[in-house]
């Protein structure tokens, strides 16, 4: 039974010939192409020169800038639309002092009168057990 090797040499060989004929395709038409290319370019910058292309290279960076602005703004606009307005809360009444006092010394009454009774079952049985 075949491990496959041979059908993958086989593939590994077709696609590399294929790339070099790709290749050989693309420099055949960049070099026809070549003179054309040339000629293209060196109207353009030509044009680039005239009056007409400068005046259309101002007017075009004239309305990207313009375009630039109208963006900015909006943006802030719409962020601002977005923003909701701050909610003015109604401060929380104060309680009184005195109260804020009382509830300590009531715990406080309260574990002792709890720890008192503890403390002495526990000397109790410590006693019982010598």
């Amino acid at each position: 039974m075949s491990n496959g090797n041979g059908v993958s040499k086989t593939i590994s060989n077709a696609m590399g010939s294929a790339a070099d004929k790709a290749q050989q395709i693309g420099e055949a038409i960049a070099k026809k192409a070549a003179p054309a290319i040339k000629q293209v370019k060196a109207k353009m910058a030509e044009a680039e020169k005239s009056p007409a292309g400068k005046a259309v290279k101002k007017a075009v960076a004239g309305a990207k800038k313009k375009a630039a602005a109208a963006i900015k703004n909006a943006r802030t606009k719409a962020a601002a639309a977005i923003k909701p307005a701050p909610v003015k809360r109604k401060a929380a009444p104060k309680k009184k002092a005195a109260a804020k006092k009382a509830a300590p010394r009531k715990a406080v009454k309260k574990a002792a009168k709890k720890a008192a009774p503890r403390k002495a079952a526990k000397k109790a049985t410590k006693k019982a057990r010598r």
